[in-house]
């Protein structure tokens, strides 16, 4: 089917699978932080290793099993012994090669922990008053960026194309061009890019900014990310102009041509829905409705983390349980939070929060009927659990203060077998901009706002509720992660632009025309 690249696919359209594109002798090398395998030590002492989990690892795969790619990371381990051995047998599943970037528990500290997850986490998602601008930190990363860069140097050649990916690596571009690499470099960023304002609080931002611009093409995951970065580019490089009106243009500098395109990430439909429909999950589910009889369950699911807004989503909660009496024992939410980043003062401080938070709201609201306001797991579930929760849960509130995408609320909606369930979504998640004509779009710090969604959720008809679902994974459905990997691939190389359609944007209602 021909898309026509100046308008948004409608309701009723389905795109056609895109083939998997590039020169069918090119060989893919996908570049991240962490490879795409779990390595541990078993009771004997012996490496195991096993697939990991996730739409990436299972979108990636049969990309580089047929092109006999390589897949390139930190094993998590700081040990090396036996280590290239266990890859390799554990590559023989897999189709495709592993290489480890072995880091030494203090290159992990200042890489991982401290420059990535300390300063650029933080920055890039609004939250800059989290930001530790530890010097230090800045050193050790480009180091890291450096050994990476050495890895890819030592086993690609001209001919391969390097799929780079987040904000651990985004000095790798720059070391490689320093080394004479001549392959073609891809980077995807599965964060937000802040605007300039934000962005420019950053010391390092012109390394890192001019850095970026020795890839070939980036992917950022909404229009606003990629806004972002060209508007900082502009400011603070120079003039640039932009060729292509649709997902994907060409920023021309100077005499430099970079490609930047909007490639919203997504989840593996077919797989979620598949598992939802299982005898395992459809058990799982019976349970937690046998648990909570007579009762909408209001489901949030979350890592631990600051940029998740729990605190002001239990305050909503809150709100609504305080002007709406007659919802209790009506009304249950269920928070999950899995854990994170374990040992680290900010997040046990938050950890510490919530608890008091779901305590005593607890303690405000039980009564003699044994109702429970809020069901808190601080936990981890298992992948039939997690189905389970989608299923019952006849309402999901995701409500990020900032995320890069949210795949959560894909889960869910492609869970969402009887298409009965509610989305209420912070409109600051990336997801916002596909989902919006579904699901329902709150600011995360508006309690009374967020509050007023979850009573508009409860008393939703249901032909409003199936309306509004059969968007949601309609949408989710024609763009999944499998079309995520072959638009990102096919923009890589294509010469005509026109072919791309139009992605998503969002603007809040309300706002004014400009």
């Amino acid at each position: 089917m021909a898309i026509d690249s100046n308008r948004e696919l409608t309701d009723s359209e389905d795109a056609a699978p895109r083939p998997a594109t590039g020169s069918p002798t090119e060989r893919l090398v996908v570049v991240s932080n962490r490879l795409p395998v779990v390595v541990t030590r078993g009771d004997g002492g012996a490496w195991e290793t096993e697939t990991g989990s996730g739409g990436l690892v299972t979108a990636m795969a049969p990309v580089l099993r047929d092109r006999g790619g390589l897949g390139i990371g930190w094993p998590g381990t700081p040990e090396s012994e036996g280590l290239d051995e266990a890859l390799e047998r554990a590559a023989q599943g897999t189709g495709y090669s592993l290489i480890p970037v072995p880091l030494s528990p203090g290159e992990e500290a200042g890489y991982y922990r401290g420059f990535s997850n300390e300063i650029i986490w933080p920055l890039f998602h609004d939250l800059q008053s989290h930001c530790n601008f530890d010097p230090a930190y800045w050193e050790t990363y480009q180091s890291v960026n450096q050994k990476f860069a050495r890895v890819v140097d030592e086993r690609t050649g001209p001919d391969d194309f390097v799929w780079i990916h987040d904000y651990h690596l985004m000095l790798a571009a720059r070391e490689l061009r320093g080394m004479g690499v001549k392959s073609r470099l891809g980077f995807f960023l599965h964060i937000p890019f802040p605007p300039l304002d934000i962005f420019v609080k950053l010391p390092w931002r012109f390394e890192i900014l001019l850095a970026l611009l020795r890839y070939d093409i980036i992917g950022f995951q909404t229009m606003r990310d990629r806004r972002n970065f060209i508007q900082c580019v502009r400011a603070l490089v120079g003039s640039a102009e932009t060729c292509g009106r649709g997902q994907v243009c060409d920023l021309e500098l100077d005499h430099d041509r970079l490609r930047v395109g909007a490639f919203p990430i997504s989840i593996d439909f077919k797989s979620i829905e598949d598992g939802a429909r299982s005898h395992e999950v459809a058990e799982s589910a019976w349970h937690v409705h046998e648990n909570l009889p007579d009762r909408q369950i209001v489901l949030g699911i979350d890592r631990m983390d600051y940029t998740k807004g729990i605190p002001y989503r239990l305050e909503a909660f809150r709100h609504l349980l305080t002007h709406h009496p007659e919802l209790q024992n009506r009304v249950t939410l269920v928070q999950v939070v899995v854990p994170s980043r374990r040992g680290i003062p900010e997040y046990d401080t938050l950890k510490t929060t919530i608890e008091r938070l779901v305590g005593e709201i607890n303690g405000e609201f039980t009564g003699q009927s044994g109702w429970i306001p809020i069901h808190y797991m601080y936990t981890s579930l298992n992948h039939c659990e997690l189905l389970g929760y989608y299923r019952a849960a006849e309402i999901a509130l995701l409500t990020p203060l900032k995320d890069g995408m949210n795949l959560v609320a894909k889960e869910y909606c492609a869970a969402s077998l009887e298409e009965s369930g509610v989305l209420i979504l912070s409109e600051f998640a990336g997801a916002a901009a596909e989902l919006q004509k579904g699901a329902i779009l709150v600011n995360p710090y508006d309690v009374v706002r967020v509050s007023d969604a979850i009573h508009q959720a409860i008393h939703m008809p249901p032909d409003e509720r199936h309306e509004r679902m059969r968007k949601l994974r309609r949408s989710i459905r024609r763009r999944d992660i499998f079309w995520w990997v072959d638009s990102f691939l096919e923009a890589a190389i294509a010469k005509n632009l026109d072919s791309f359609p139009v992605v998503a944007d969002y603007v809040p209602d309300g706002a004014p025309e400009i």
